[in-house]
């Protein structure tokens, strides 16, 4: 993502100005802007390169990550009976969403389930096609990355586990 995406934006408010009693014009060591310009940079529009992606590769799911994170949104693309396990740490989280948690004390397991932290879109694709996938969006100068995998989910586990 390129961003917050506005998903969060009433928590984001509450934590930099209410809490924090920042302004838009405020520097953050870990930003290369003003905090004001931080959280307006554009949404990403993936269509384009979905579109590219979707003329000739398998693609079984398609999840735009907004309110509700990971945790929330890549559910409605799997069934039941799968759950979606996460690698922590398979892409670097952009500096803005550590400074959210940081600044905000939000625990991790929350910023899950209300930010992209730095995935705007996941694609469901099969295992035998992932690489090419990869190549594909490498080429058209795309941020990706691997980031885990669908598995069978057993008896009353979550279908989203970070590991």
């Amino acid at each position: 993502s390129s961003g917050v995406h506005s998903n969060g934006f009433s928590l984001v408010r509450k934590i930099f100005f209410d809490k924090c009693g920042y302004d838009v014009n405020t520097r953050m060591a870990d930003l290369d802007t003003t905090l004001g310009e931080e959280l307006l940079k554009p949404t990403i529009i993936y269509v384009s390169t979905i579109l590219s992606l979707l003329r000739d590769l398998p693609i079984h799911g398609l999840v735009h990550i907004t309110g509700g994170g990971i945790d929330e949104n890549i559910i409605r693309v799997i069934p039941q009976t799968c759950k979606a396990v996460i690698h922590k740490g398979s892409w670097q989280i952009p500096p803005i969403f550590n400074i959210i948690q940081r600044e905000g004390n939000v625990p991790e397991h929350d910023m899950h389930r209300t930010f992209n932290n730095g995935i705007g879109m996941v694609m469901v694709v099969p295992e035998k096609s992932a690489q090419e996938v990869m190549d594909r969006l490498v080429a058209m100068e795309e941020k990706a990355y691997f980031i885990g995998e669908i598995l069978e989910r057993h008896n009353n586990e979550t279908q989203t586990q970070y590991v």
